[in-house]
């Protein structure tokens, strides 16, 4: 497993770089392939292809939906990220960049199909494992088919790296970006300031609107990452902007903010407001049953399997929306995902194979 880790993870895969990722598309399907799984190369002309591995069962009925487990092969790192962080264990841990999110995870459901290979067991439904190359610019060529198997599945089991105490992941905040444009009218500031129609004044105004949109009981936050406008000191600004976050926990909150922010009315009776909606990822709302289920069969390889839950969203959101059972954080243990300390338990790899082996032959 380690082999392969480090082979994976010094083959670099940010998730602009399509030559690189198809390389390792066809890596990752080769490997695959010899786990036992049909492999099919599902091309993409945008982002790195998608790699569709299926195991069937020849135990299963005629017309069984199969399980269904995510992962995804693109990280955040840019090129050139190994030569200063190269792959290296140290002590009970290895390093590297797309070690923890989500190298590990590959190499995981790999073992776990070799595992059922190698003792000779049957799966009691199909399995179809999607390797996905955009997860980390949220899924914009994958969503689709994402979503398309998903609702042809029994259930959904996502390898996202477990939170850092090794807890599986139940409910993850939804993400709402939009940007949000004031139209005023320039004036000198000094000669004629009642002339214009200031932009940033109108905006200052919008954003303590925005800002009371959060709600730290029901954990809604609503951030303003960037601000711009204007185009000098001493000129009344035409033109100004703001993009904005929003993360909720609930649809029921995602429907509130959104129904608020398209409803916002100026104070300046001139200025103009435009609303511009960019990318939406639904809440993960925490559903407990599949988990409940997921700890039972742990306690029969000795592990205590407890939940938590994530600020940010994963491809499990998506699969959860469409009210398919989904689990998510099943991959390695470890931390530092997105940061400079980025390593994995290396103990926790054989463990979360069979942990996903058990839960493939049991659910």
């Amino acid at each position: 497993m380690l082999t392969e880790l480090a082979r994976l993870v010094e083959h670099e895969s940010p998730s602009s770089e399509k030559l690189m990722l198809d390389y390792l598309a066809r890596h990752l399907g080769e490997r695959f392939q010899t786990a036992g799984a049909e492999v099919r190369i599902l091309s993409s002309p945008l982002h790195g292809n998608q790699v569709f591995a299926f195991v069937s069962s020849s135990n299963s009925k005629t017309g069984m939906r199969p399980a269904l487990v995510l992962c995804h092969y693109d990280t955040v790192w840019p090129v050139g990220t190994l030569q200063s962080r190269p792959f290296r264990i140290q002590g009970d841990k290895a390093w590297g960049p797309g070690v923890l999110d989500m190298k590990a995870s590959l190499v995981i459901a790999e073992f776990a199909l070799r595992t059922a290979c190698a003792l000779g067991v049957q799966f009691p439904r199909p399995v179809a494992i999607l390797l996905t190359p955009d997860e980390e610019v949220l899924s914009p060529t994958s969503r689709p088919l994402i979503e398309e198997y998903a609702r042809q599945s029994e259930y959904v089991l996502v390898l996202e790296p477990s939170l850092p105490d090794g807890s599986l992941k139940t409910a993850r905040k939804g993400a709402w970006h939009f940007t949000l444009a004031i139209e005023g009218r320039s004036a000198h500031a000094g000669m004629a300031p009642e002339k214009g129609v200031s932009a940033i004044h109108e905006l200052a105004y919008q954003i303590l609107q925005l800002l009371g949109l959060g709600d730290s009981t029901s954990g809604t936050t609503v951030n303003i990452g960037v601000v711009c406008g204007g185009t000098q000191w001493n000129v009344v600004a035409a033109h100004a902007e703001a993009d904005v976050d929003v993360r909720v926990w609930t649809l029921a909150e995602a429907e509130r903010v959104r129904s608020a922010v398209l409803n916002l009315a100026t104070k300046a009776p001139e200025a103009i407001l435009q609303v511009r909606e960019g990318f939406s990822s639904p809440p993960m709302e925490r559903n407990p049953a599949l988990f409940l289920r997921a700890q039972q069969i742990g306690h029969q390889l000795g592990l205590d399997l407890r939940e938590g839950s994530a600020g940010s969203g994963s491809d499990a959101n998506l699969t959860s929306a469409l009210g398919v059972p989904t689990l998510d954080g099943l991959g390695a243990v470890g931390d530092g995902a997105h940061a400079i300390n980025e390593h994995v338990l290396i103990d926790s790899l054989p463990v979360r194979a069979a942990l996903l082996t058990s839960l493939l032959l049991d659910l």
